[in-house]
């Protein structure tokens, strides 16, 4: 088991524990989920206040503490949660969605889901959530749980200690208000860097991407976002990459979300040139999840200086930039907070990839 106390979040600083266990894959990640819990880490969590949390065994928990909470490094906007949660007979703990991390849950606009223990036992419940909108709503166990309504279009998502020891188990996400943002059957609204090597074609609802290095990006500007996509690497360790932030026209700015299928001897924790859903020249992949000549779907979070990256439902990367902000968008060197193009890389002459099923949900400009 792995204890993080709630000291080692001062200053804001995202905790990236080492990778412990086997890879714990959403079976429903072609559909759009991700694990915001992997069952054996607090990789991605922050634990808040005065608590002391666990993880392992598929299981987080909070034995101990004067109260507080354990919240996603990342925010969320509209999104489906699923959960298990456990808490003594007639003790009390919560969900709460939208959260910032500063102030009391009654005043900041979060959405607080209470959970109560059935007197039966200390049974897992079963808790459903949806954002959208305007609008949350909840079920526990099937039954509808009345909510207010939400005061924060994106915020954190978490669990609270109350004094109770309080559990929970297959946290799952799916974002909402998915827009397609290439139409799988021409390159309308995707531009094509001129005077480089790489081949783009639409093949079989793909962007297929040949031949030696070149770019193609959106048309349109992104600052904060989920974006998800499929992609398909036609070789051995073939090298791409997914930019975002990028100046419209500019070669290879912005920061890059690696594709690279290749890990040392049979060791997938240790990747090569930072693996697939690594941060390029920043963080590598903490385990590299997908494998080549076979489709893999990758989440992106892109909001404000936190940057989080899922293979296959698996979170891979997780990184709060601190650093210095650059002025020529080369996010290898420091931080790039502008709305840029999303690209998709052609690398070498052995590029041969595709990329299909490209959406993105818009989170409100930082701007």
């Amino acid at each position: 088991m792995k204890r993080i106390m709630c000291a080692a979040m001062a200053a804001g600083l995202v905790v990236v524990p080492v990778l412990a266990g086997g890879a714990a894959h959403a079976q429903d990640f072609t559909e759009g989920w991700i694990n915001l819990f992997d069952g054996e880490t607090l990789f991605g969590l922050q634990p808040l206040g005065d608590t002391t949390w666990e993880a392992g065994g598929g299981a987080l928990s909070c034995t101990g503490g004067i109260g507080g909470w354990i919240a996603t490094t990342g925010q969320w906007g509209d999104f489906e949660l699923t959960l298990k949660v456990r808490v003594a007979a007639k003790q009390t703990t919560a969900v709460v969605v939208r959260a910032p991390l500063s102030g009391h849950f009654s005043e900041n606009g979060s959405v607080v889901i209470p959970i109560v223990g059935p007197e039966s036992g200390n049974d897992w419940q079963e808790v459903a959530i949806t954002a959208e909108g305007n609008t949350v709503s909840a079920k526990v166990n099937g039954q509808d749980v009345a909510v207010a309504a939400p005061g924060n279009a994106v915020g954190h998502i978490g669990i609270l200690y109350q004094g109770a020891q309080v559990e929970a188990s297959a946290i799952k996400l799916r974002p909402l208000a998915m827009a397609a943002i290439f139409n799988g059957t021409d390159l309308t609204g995707w531009n094509i860097i001129p005077e480089r090597k790489s081949v783009f074609t639409v093949e079989d609802g793909a962007i297929r991407i040949k031949n030696g290095n070149g770019q193609i990006e959106t048309d349109g500007l992104y600052q904060n976002f989920v974006l998800q996509l499929e992609i398909f690497s036609n070789g051995d360790h073939l090298n791409s990459g997914v930019f975002f932030r990028g100046p419209k026209g500019v070669f290879w700015k912005g920061y890059e979300s690696q594709v690279r299928n290749e890990w040392k001897d049979d060791d997938r924790s240790a990747p090569v040139d930072f693996g697939t859903g690594g941060l390029y020249g920043i963080q590598p992949a903490r385990k590299v999840v997908s494998s080549d000549r076979e489709w893999f779907y990758k989440t992106v979070l892109c909001n404000g200086n936190h940057f989080a990256v899922w293979i296959n439902g698996y979170a891979v990367s997780d990184f709060l930039d601190m650093r210095a902000p650059v002025d020529d968008s080369n996010a290898k060197a420091g931080f790039v907070g502008a709305a840029g193009t999303i690209h998709l890389q052609g690398h070498d002459p052995t590029t041969d990839l595709s990329f299909k099923n490209i959406r993105l949900q818009a989170y409100p400009s930082g701007e």
